[in-house]
Order: C-alpha cells, then structure tokens, then sequence
C-alpha cells in the first residue's frame, strides 16, 4: 500500500480550505480529481481501496472533503459551497496532472456535485466525469427527474452502478445513459449503493472495487 501526500485546497475567503489526500503513481497516465459520499469523508476505508486499486491500474487520485466534512460531518454542504470546492479542487488536480489526462468525479454526492458543475461548463480542463454510484433517486421514490441537466455534459461520463442500488434502480439508469451522447455504463452484479454484494452472488467486496477500479482505467484509456 502506497502513502499518500497530504495537501490544503483553497476554496474561498468565504469558504477556508480543505484537506485532500494525492496518490499519483510514477506509472499514472490520468489523474481523477475523486469527491467523497455524503456520509463519509476521503478516508473512508472505500475512498482508501479504491484509490489503491485505481493506483494499481494507472490512475492517479485527488481525493479531497467537503467543507461539511472537514468540519467533522452534518448535513451535506449546498451547492453553492460544495460547487466552488469541486471548481477548486479540480483546478488544483489540473496542477498536478502535468500532462496526464484528468478526470473527476465522485462516490455518490461527489459525483453528483461534480456533474453539476460540470454541466454548467466550469470543468474545461477535465476530458471525462466517473460516477461511483450515480444517486438517481431518494431511496423508495425512483424517478429520473434529477438526472435532467447530464445532457448539458459535453464530456464522456463513465456509469458504475450497483444493481441492487437502492438510490439508483438499474432500468432507470439504463434509461438515463441510453438518453446520453456519451455515457457507458457499468452493470456491477449484486452490488448496493456502497458496491457491497452479497455471499450468495460469489462476488467479494474488494472484487468489487478491483472492478471500479478496472472499468476507470479502462474508460480513462479510451478518451
């Protein structure tokens, strides 16, 4: 397992700073500017595997907290604070790239804030958006209302959904990125919001996160 290098994002005056977490390996070809769940930070023991595995594929991390979670947890940041901090930390994620190809995106509502932004246009630098788990819907209440602004993305989106999401019922994520110009989508068998599965599907978690880690990789290669 590799350390990686602790670093201070500025966001704003209003705003302050955030903490981030870089894994760039000497092999990296893409670095992924990488937003935390909204019920954990980027030490999330996912964030931590997932950037391990993405390293081990070629990919860079930044992974970095929300404002809310720097300050130890609460409600989700709104978006007109979580937004500047997507802006910043992919500004910062450009900066360290040097050359590489840079993605963002998210688990969850880092996901979701970076394609926000995104799809206002603020994100010129980034050449695709990586959704860990896209949250479509409030669990119970499916629907793709939420989904309506990705058709203003102007770059690829990659997909990994679980198919047992209960934020994200898979026909209607079928739906959503056939809808899309450029979105690929991932089916991964079995696996809930946090891309657990269950014994029965013979699946392990951590084979799960090899394969998010895989399928970046390979969408990253591609652009």
């Amino acid at each position: 397992m590799t350390n990686p290098q602790r670093l201070k994002i500025p966001i704003s005056a209003e705003i302050g700073e955030v903490s981030a977490l870089l894994l760039l390996p000497k092999n990296a070809t893409t670095l992924l500017v990488l937003g935390h769940g909204a019920g954990a930070n980027m030490e999330h023991a996912f964030m931590e595997e997932l950037s391990q595995q993405l390293a081990e594929h070629g990919v860079g991390t930044l992974r970095y907290n929300f404002p809310y979670m720097e300050k130890g947890g609460g409600p989700p940041d709104r978006p007109k604070v979580a937004h500047p901090t997507v802006v910043a930390a992919v500004k910062k994620g450009a900066e360290l790239a040097k050359g590489r190809k840079l993605l963002a995106g998210g688990k969850s509502f880092g996901g979701r804030m970076t394609s926000q932004v995104a799809a206002q246009g603020e994100l010129k630098e980034v050449a695709g958006i990586v959704y860990f788990g896209f949250p479509l819907h409030a669990p119970g209440k499916p629907g793709t209302e939420r989904a309506a602004y990705l058709t203003d993305i102007k770059v690829p989106q990659l997909f990994l959904q679980g198919t047992r999401d209960t934020l994200a019922e898979f026909a209607l994520i079928e739906q959503v990125c056939q809808s899309l110009k450029r979105a690929t989508l991932v089916r991964m068998e079995g696996g809930d919001h946090s891309f657990k599965t269950l014994k029965s599907s013979g699946i392990t978690h951590e084979a799960a996160i090899k394969k998010l880690a895989s399928e970046t990789a390979h969408f990253a290669a591609g652009l």
